[in-house]
């Protein structure tokens, strides 16, 4: 064993239908650092790979009945509650395909007869790389505790202190000067800022963590959609922009437009008594709180980049994906689906940052740009409902960002 493997073992999992080809990789592996399992069959293999804990490295035969080797190469990489394993394929000379053996998801491949001093050479190697990725992990695990905790531990004094200014600005210790409340107020305005940029770091590590779960239920995209867009008329009544609400089927009938110019509309901004009904043709099974954070972060971007013009989102349905989102996601694409686009008329997204807009950290060239979270997180969340947002945008033009869902079979 050479001097860069610490001294505590390995387990290797040897598959092979013949057992005279089993004896010997044991003879060849013989080493006090090597504990080795072997099984005659596939399906055995798989037994044993998903017991606790699962073997470091496994030397797998191709041509085996019943399941072979690419097939069980196949079966432990499509298991995303596997951790990595790396995977030697052992065959006969001029019977197994090496780039099918690859495909399959395998790491190396080796023919028979064996080499001894070839086969301890790729043991070793494949070793290094399995303790390399494994420490890997640990450290993304370390980090995105640490990031959890420490979001989590500053989402406490970030709310106690707003408490605290509201008090003060509400005279709870006596008269404040006015100027004294403006700045509390523009305190306070930081602090929520500050909050929600605390709050979406937690979700993402969260969901890069994989501990959210998602609680679905029957939701209405189109009232949904209403909701989020009448939350945000304030903010854009306060930049004069107009914000429409619609139907695809019926775009000459807005469900509600908000004209923040002319103040029309209820207090609000919404007109009552015409809007669209309500129907199931937009509804989809999702968790709740997180669609409305991807239709918020949506609406709320396309407010936060136009300056004059308007906002409009769009609520439809479709037989299929467009052919460019079903290239892009790799979704199938014939099956009903609900999207929900919302396009601005702001400075828009140049074509050379438009591929990397929903990196996490990914920040625009500009000087409204965020954190770089929101766009990453809505992503997540879209894909863990089975759906994905899409982008097309011009520079100095706007953008349209499209959410689409599908469409549970029962309805439509």
């Amino acid at each position: 064993m050479p001097p860069d493997f610490p001294d505590d073992s390995f387990a290797i999992l040897a598959v092979d239908d013949s057992p005279d080809n089993l004896f010997l990789i044991e003879s060849i592996l013989d080493d006090p650092d090597y504990r080795m399992t072997c099984v005659e069959s596939g399906q055995a293999a798989l037994e044993v790979v998903r017991q606790a804990p699962p073997p470091d490295l496994i030397l797998l035969d191709v041509m085996m009945p019943g399941l072979d080797g690419y097939a069980v190469t196949q079966k432990i990489r499509s298991d995303a509650t596997l951790p990595y394993i790396p995977i030697l394929l052992i065959t006969a000379h001029d019977q197994s395909s090496l780039v099918q053996g690859l495909d399959a998801g395998a790491d190396d491949f080796i023919r028979k007869p064996v080499d001894v001093n070839e086969l301890r050479a790729r043991v070793r190697s494949l070793l290094r790389l399995k303790r390399s990725m494994d420490g890997q992990a640990s450290m993304l695990r370390q980090r995105d505790d640490f990031v959890a905790r420490l979001t989590h531990d500053l989402r406490t004094p970030l709310v106690a202190a707003n408490r605290m200014l509201k008090l003060c600005q509400g005279d709870a210790f006596g008269p404040m000067p006015e100027d004294g409340k403006e700045a509390i107020a523009t305190i306070i305005d930081s602090n929520r800022h500050l909050l929600g940029m605390v709050n979406t770091l937690l979700e993402v590590y969260r969901h890069e963590a994989g501990h959210k779960a998602l609680t679905l239920s029957p939701v209405n995209l189109l009232s949904l959609a209403e909701t989020v867009v009448t939350e945000l008329t304030p903010i854009a009544a306060e930049k004069s922009l107009t914000a429409v609400l619609c139907r695809a089927d019926r775009v000459d009938a807005p469900r509600t437009a908000v004209s923040a110019a002319n103040g029309t509309g209820t207090p609000d901004g919404f007109p009552r008594g015409e809007g669209l009904p309500n129907d199931d043709a937009f509804t989809v099974a999702g968790d709740h709180l997180e669609l409305r954070r991807v239709i918020t972060n949506l609406i709320g971007n396309a407010i936060k980049f136009t300056d004059t013009g308007s906002v409009t989102v769009t609520v439809g349905n479709a037989p299929h994906l467009p052919p460019e989102v079903e290239v892009a996601s790799g979704y199938a694409r014939d099956r009903p689906w609900v999207w929900v686009s919302v396009t601005d008329t702001g400075i828009g997204i140049p074509d050379d940052e438009q591929l990397g807009v929903f990196e996490w950290f990914r920040q625009g060239n500009h000087a409204r740009a965020g954190h770089g979270l929101g766009l990453h997180l809505s992503q997540r969340i879209a894909r863990l409902h089975g759906g994905t947002i899409a982008l097309t945008s011009e520079a100095g033009q706007g953008s349209c960002f499209t959410l689409y869902l599908p469409q549970p079979d029962s309805v439509g």
